[in-house]
């Protein structure tokens, strides 16, 4: 399957998950800032994800679950150094470059894009062809 072909069933599980428009999901475009994804949207476009692609997503595999309450993670708000390194060899489908200048905890859902979706369903099928 093609990256193109990928991002095309990716759009589809956005635009059913969110009730969101097709030209409303662009590679850029940030879940929760731009689409509208609340928390209990993710298990839907987890769960969507994992019929469309037919695969199993484990917990914390595409997004991160319990950062936050991690105290080696977590200081004021903000990601420590391990914290940021953590989540990045976690999540390496997500670029949390912009979160290196700024770390706050709040701003990691905003890194979580139609791109990051792309590249993790592109890394999970190449990994059970493999």
């Amino acid at each position: 399957m093609t990256r193109d072909e990928i991002y095309s069933k990716v759009q589809e599980v956005l635009i059913d998950a969110l009730g969101v428009d097709d030209d409303e999901v662009t590679a850029d475009a940030r879940l929760t800032k731009d689409l509208g994804a609340e928390s209990i949207d993710f298990l839907d476009i987890t769960f969507k994800l994992e019929q469309e692609f037919d695969f199993k997503i484990g917990q914390g595999e595409l997004f991160p679950d319990n950062a936050a309450s991690n105290p080696d993670f977590i200081k004021d708000g903000k990601l420590t150094p391990e914290g940021l390194t953590a989540i990045k060899e976690k999540l390496p489908h997500v670029d949390f470059s912009k979160l290196e200048s700024d770390p706050q905890i709040s701003r990691i859902a905003e890194t979580f894009t139609v791109d990051a979706l792309v590249s993790f369903v592109e890394r999970k099928l190449q990994t059970a062809n493999a």
